[in-house]
């Protein structure tokens, strides 16, 4: 058994079996105490390898993940503590690996119901190998401001009211992990602190017992007083009166061995631990209350008068000039989880992403403010659907139809044009359905189905200028621009497309004003007269008649209308309208 004491503010741990919460619990404390470096060398995790990301103050930082207890105590020499939140199951067996390893120097065992067949052969080896066995049963060990194993102490807050971010004068030794929090409250309150606690675990055989740390503390100078927390079951608090019998402790213990009440009761009572079961007089928590009074340890009549003895004895050793009380500083704050503060209303977290038309945080999702159900209630069609959610408004009919037949002509224009093509030859390739889409959908700009915001775009600046055809058209050449909207590969004068005629059909009898598209029609004119295949293609019709719509609506501004046409919106009609047909 060490003689000294087990931690440091440099003390690091290898994990065993990953938990989230103790672990970030462990590097709070770090920071909290000022630490550089963070407590938690690795972890290990069976089976998986790679970084585990958690918070070191502000500062997210990697932890190592190791699959092995080998490859991780060979990864980080210097760790010296291991921690071991592995199962009863387990907990034996990889508690031996670790302490075999060199490096390894204290094991602290947090699971309950280990085999105590197996705890004994952990104990001796431990003690046979000069290693420290803290459990099984345990919640660990604290040495204030320096290092803390897992959950204890509990939480952040818990810490800070128990000052336990700075070494005090008092060492502290319990058998019970619940009751030592109590006990670090307790003592903060009457003294300067603990400087070093222990929870020894509450089975019948622990890895180390009170009087193995009670010892330890009688040689750290820093320690100038003992508290110890026994309760009744077994005989381990003798082996602390044989202790003080002997002389070997020389500074005061102050010592209270709960369960008195067990008196009370006809029968054998079992508390909560599996040791805390009193097998005899002597196994009772009256007779060892006694036998530590009579070895010269400090002891009150209850558990009630615990804290006020506590309390005198300290005030005494300050009196007599042995505790200079340790100065109170000021621990840093903890940065809060983000969540956590927001959910709490501490913070106020800016968006990263604003979404003006879809929102699903109701009982339904909504488009554009409208609910689902009253899009399926009330009939709206395909068109009204790209109407709330690309122009976040809802059109009038004739404006959603247009929408629609748009969108029915250009979904195919047969297998031969380019994007066809690319999508049949990545299907042919062996590609999944998305691949092949996306091959196809590629191929869309200005020469082909990309003209249409080229088209409205340049037919609108134009038409707003007051430029005849010939001069928009021959400007166009000088700058060696093709006009967008105008020409087809098989199309003519005298044999048009189909398409273009029911489109401009449609907005010459439901449209309120047509003025763009019929500025298209005239360019066209012009056009024709250079040559037969210079017609007006459906890029163009789309183009110029989505610039009547957006005016002839009303419901746009003029400024709207701009953005739409420059950030290239209307392309969005065709790659729609384009992926039925190159999903078929």
């Amino acid at each position: 058994m060490a003689t000294g004491q087990l931690f440091s503010r440099t003390t690091q741990a290898l994990f065993y079996n990953y938990k989230q919460l103790p672990i970030q619990r462990m590097l709070d404390f770090d920071f909290l105490c000022g630490r550089e470096t963070p407590s938690v060398a690795g972890i290990i995790n069976p089976g998986a390898e790679g970084f585990q990301k958690l918070f070191f103050g502000q500062e997210e930082i990697a932890i190592p993940v190791h699959s092995t207890i080998e490859a991780a105590c060979t990864a980080h020499p210097t760790a010296d503590v291991f921690i071991n939140f592995a199962s009863f199951r387990s907990a034996a067996a990889s508690s031996m690996a670790a302490l075999k390893q060199p490096t390894i120097r204290v094991v602290a065992i947090i699971a309950e119901g280990v085999p105590e067949s197996d705890t004994k052969q952990l104990i001796a080896y431990a003690r046979s190998n000069n290693k420290v066995v803290i459990g099984p049963a345990t919640v660990g060990g604290i040495q204030a401001g320096a290092f803390k194993i897992g959950d204890t102490a509990g939480t952040i807050d818990n810490i800070v009211q128990c000052k336990l971010y700075r070494p005090g004068s008092v060492g502290f030794v319990s058998k019970s992990g619940g009751m030592s929090n109590e006990m670090y409250n307790t003592i903060a309150r009457v003294t300067d602190g603990i400087y070093e606690g222990i929870a020894i675990g509450g089975d019948v055989f622990p890895g180390s017992t009170l009087s193995d740390h009670i010892l330890r503390f009688n040689n750290i100078p820093q320690v100038k007083m003992m508290v110890v927390l026994g309760e009744l079951g077994g005989r381990d608090e003798y082996s602390l009166v044989e202790a003080l019998k002997q002389g070997k402790v020389n500074k005061p213990v102050v010592a209270w061995v709960s369960g008195t009440c067990a008196r009370l009761f006809k029968s054998e009572v079992q508390f909560g631990h599996a040791g805390a079961k009193s097998g005899g007089e002597m196994e009772s928590a009256q007779a060892k209350n006694q036998a530590l009074r009579d070895a010269g340890a400090v002891v009150p009549t209850s558990y009630e008068a615990f804290e006020a003895v506590i309390k005198e004895t300290f005030d005494k050793l300050v009196e007599q000039g042995k505790i200079t009380p340790v100065k109170e500083v000021m621990p840093p704050q903890i940065p809060e989880d983000l969540n956590n503060a927001i959910k709490s209303g501490k913070v106020r977290a800016p968006t990263h992403i604003i979404s003006t038309i879809s929102d699903d945080r109701g009982e339904e999702p909504c488009y554009a403010g409208v609910p689902m159900s009253s899009i399926v209630e009330r009939g709206y069609g395909v068109g009204d659907v790209i109407s709330l959610l690309w122009f976040k408004r809802s059109l009038p009919r004739y404006c959603t139809h247009f929408i629609e037949i748009c969108i029915m002509l250009c979904a195919d224009h047969g297998p031969c044009v380019s994007g066809a093509h690319n999508t049949i030859v990545t299907a042919r390739a062996g590609k999944d359905l998305v691949s092949s889409l996306v091959s196809g959908l590629l191929t869309i700009g200005p020469r082909f189905g990309g003209a249409i915001d080229d088209a409205a775009r340049y037919f609108k600046d134009a038409y707003d200028r007051g430029l005849t055809p010939y001069e928009f058209v021959e400007s166009m050449k000088k700058k060696g621009i093709r006009v967008p909207g105008i020409g087809h590969r098989i199309k003519r004068g005298d044999n048009r497309d189909k398409r273009v005629e029911l489109l401009q059909r449609f907005a010459r009898t439901h449209f309120p004003s047509v003025k763009y598209m019929e500025y298209a029609v005239q360019v066209e004119t012009y056009t024709l007269s250079k040559a037969n295949n210079l017609v007006l293609n459906v890029d163009g019709a789309i183009g110029s008649l989505f610039l009547d719509l957006l005016a002839g609506s009303g419901m746009f501004s003029k400024q709207e209308i701009d953005e739409i046409v420059e950030i290239g919106y209307l392309n969005g009609l065709f790659v729609l309208a384009r992926s039925i047909g190159l999903i078929g």
